[in-house]
């Protein structure tokens, strides 16, 4: 069976994925943030990612692979506008990579390639044939999108909820750093969160299905200045994000009926998260590899594309 490479350079991460007999191999790796700050400008975005993806390739087991398709994150999401130039450098490598293999490049949204990875690491590929619902929560995008087959592109988006303030990765990494935890601060926070034994009543600010997440920040800066332990803040934090994707979710499903709800992206990595969400929804979740930004979903959708079975 022919093999297919994809590559991905987001704002936090390198990555890269060989997707050969329908088994995924990955390799990535973060981009360097300085202790204290809480992302990179994309200038020195794209310098790292060009100086990590010859180490993130050269890990893959290329050698003697028959690649027949690359596939690559080209913007943030499929919305008419989005762009980022750290996404260059992965298409700058993939263009290279299929000029000299002589074979078709395929170009996906980074949104599009996180679905496809929680599909795959579902079990649930089949959804790609029938609409479903897809919640996109990370740090720089949290919106819930109706996915929708199309010939064309594998699927379409359309955004139906979103944030209307801060994102779930903006909160999550802002409430780790006055707790001085490093940054992403998503799997700290979480086993910090664990230790706690307090549960908060917490009211989600909504409207329709679109959500707030403006004051958790500041409710959570608020509970550190009255002495709180860390604990206790992180706790607010996980279980505030998820009374927010509790409404959201129950908002869209009684607007869409009883579709598929699939969680994509690294915040949704959060096993506090993941298992109110599955217990109460059914949702399907990616491991938390399969979660993080990788490229693992952008190899998937290319295989699809190119009629190569994944």
């Amino acid at each position: 069976m022919p093999d297919v490479l994809g590559i991905d350079t987001s704002n936090y991460t390198t990555s890269a994925a060989l997707l050969s007999g329908g088994a995924v191999t990955q390799s990535k790796k973060l981009l360097p943030v300085k202790k204290g700050e809480l992302g990179l400008r994309q200038s020195d975005a794209v310098f790292h990612h060009v100086c990590q993806l010859p180490q993130v390739l050269g890990v893959l087991p290329l050698s003697g692979a028959k690649i027949a398709a690359v596939g690559v994150s080209d913007r943030p999401r499929s919305a008419e506008g989005s762009y980022m130039p750290c996404f260059l450098a992965g298409v700058s490598a993939a263009c290279a990579a299929a000029d000299a293999l002589g074979v078709p490049l395929f170009r996906f949204s980074h949104q599009a390639g996180h679905i496809a990875a929680a599909l795959y690491s579902a079990g649930k590929l089949e959804l790609l044939g029938r609409e479903f619902l897809a919640f996109h929560v990370s740090g720089g995008t949290t919106e819930a999108v109706l996915v929708r087959p199309d010939p064309g592109a594998v699927f379409e988006v359309r955004p139906v909820a979103r944030s209307l303030d801060l994102k779930a990765g903006q909160a999550v990494d802002r409430v780790g750093g006055m707790l001085g935890l490093p940054f992403p601060a998503g799997p700290a926070l979480e086993k910090l969160a664990q230790r706690s034994h307090a549960r908060f009543s917490v009211r989600p600010v909504l409207k329709g299905a679109d959500c707030s997440l403006s004051g958790i920040e500041n409710q959570c800066a608020a509970m550190k200045a009255r002495g709180r332990p860390k604990e206790d803040v992180a706790a607010f934090c996980l279980q505030s994000l998820l009374a927010a994707l509790d409404g959201m979710a129950g908002a869209l499903l009684l607007r869409f009926g009883g579709l598929p709800l699939v969680f994509a992206g690294g915040v949704a990595s959060d096993g506090i998260l993941r298992r109110a969400l599955e217990e109460k929804y059914g949702a399907f979740f990616a491991a938390p590899e399969y979660s993080a930004d990788n490229a693992a979903g952008i190899a998937v959708l290319a295989a699809v594309k190119g009629g190569i079975a994944a």
